[in-house]
């Protein structure tokens, strides 16, 4: 008989939550919510892109002009509900999106400066996957998006998501090699996890949702908004009676071509709602805040 398979990533040992080390998020908290609010643009005619339905031959009008719809007009009602609810959000934005959508990402960093809003780097386009790319060519697009966003923002993003959560076998490397302190592609833990790297400098993991994202959630599984909304109140209120044994991490991630839509939008409102009123037992905040607190406690 032959050997099994051996193959394994080497970033990080298995470790069982019950046996980790306690500590508090600030304020004696023990459970950390954030919103990733994910802006991104797509090529027309051709690359990748979530369809509302099934998408014919290219270009596949229907689709891409359901997605321009979110940058046009539902990420301006998420970012009225943000304010609304006095919320911080982790705007998840691609670098093209400063040349295809002026206007939008100035409109996210005036009210950053109020709400205390993270723009953290995703890619280039929503219309590639980096983990397609040779290690050059993605040492390039890495490069690329992090000198397009320190350009535009004055200061270079401290995390990454991967456009379609695509990795390479070299992207945490390549991500500390380029500066980095965290990434979000990886879906395995509540609590940060740091990564080993070729550097020698490690790169953390937050948290990142695939249950509590509205493209797996109500493109994928086909759930109603309102099962989404039912789905964050849920989890909200099972993990905060978890987080009484371990802190935690609880991410919420959304898309305006989706969750923007009116009828979404209702039922998102009424969660989003009930967790900012809980503002005074739980830390409402970004993964960038999580990052740093993690990184400040001892023996991090």
């Amino acid at each position: 008989m032959g050997e099994a398979p051996k193959a394994g990533h080497g970033r990080y040992p298995y470790s069982a939550l019950p046996q980790r080390p306690l500590y508090d998020w600030p304020g004696g908290r023990r459970l950390a919510v954030y919103v990733a609010l994910n802006l991104e643009t797509f090529a027309f005619g051709e690359g990748l892109g979530a369809e509302l339905a099934p998408g014919g031959p290219q270009p596949d009008v229907l689709n891409y002009s359901w997605r321009d719809w979110g940058n046009r007009v539902g990420a301006f009602r998420l970012l009225d509900l943000f304010a609304e609810l006095g919320m911080p959000a982790a705007i998840l934005a691609n670098s093209r999106l400063y040349a295809d959508c002026p206007g939008l990402m100035e409109t996210v960093r005036a009210q950053g400066r109020t709400l205390g809003h993270e723009i953290v780097a995703h890619g280039r386009s929503n219309a590639e996957r980096q983990g397609d790319c040779d290690e050059a060519a993605e040492r390039a697009l890495i490069a690329e998006a992090t000198a397009v966003m320190t350009a535009e923002e004055g200061a270079a993003p401290q995390g990454w998501l991967g456009p379609w959560i695509s990795q390479s076998h070299h992207t945490p490397d390549l991500l500390a090699e380029a500066g980095y302190d965290y990434l979000l592609d990886w879906a395995h833990d509540d609590q940060p996890i740091r990564f080993a790297t070729r550097n020698g400098r490690g790169i953390l993991s937050v948290p990142y949702p695939q249950e509590l994202n509205d493209i797996p959630a109500i493109i994928a599984r086909k759930r109603s908004g309102r099962d989404f909304a039912e789905m964050i109140l849920d989890a909200f209120e099972e993990m905060g009676r978890a987080s009484r044994q371990a802190p935690l991490v609880m991410g919420i991630a959304l898309h305006p071509y989706i969750v923007g839509q009116p009828h979404r939008l209702a039922p998102l409102r009424r969660a989003l709602s009930r967790i900012a009123e809980a503002r005074d037992s739980v830390w409402i905040t970004t993964p960038g805040a999580i990052a740093r607190h993690v990184a400040a406690l001892p023996g991090a």
